[in-house]
């Protein structure tokens, strides 16, 4: 399941990031590693930015983004 997939206050644990280039390195470096515990915490109206949780902060990341974002239930 990808982080966009993921309903609203339910914390989801990160098992990989799919693909490469300059979009995975950014996302890693956002914190969002294998391991890392996310909750999001809301949805714009239209779905898309995705507000969400990781650790001590809090960062919008568009569909587009969190589609490459595969997480599993805590």
């Amino acid at each position: 399941m990808s982080l966009l997939d993921v309903p609203p206050s339910r914390p989801v644990r990160v098992t990989a990031i799919r693909g490469t280039g300059p979009l995975t390195h950014r996302l890693m470096e956002m914190g969002l590693i294998e391991g890392a515990v996310v909750e999001v915490l809301g949805r714009a109206p239209l779905g898309d930015p995705l507000h969400v949780r990781l650790g001590d902060y809090e960062l919008s990341l568009r569909g587009d983004e969190a589609q490459f974002i595969d997480v599993a239930a805590t």
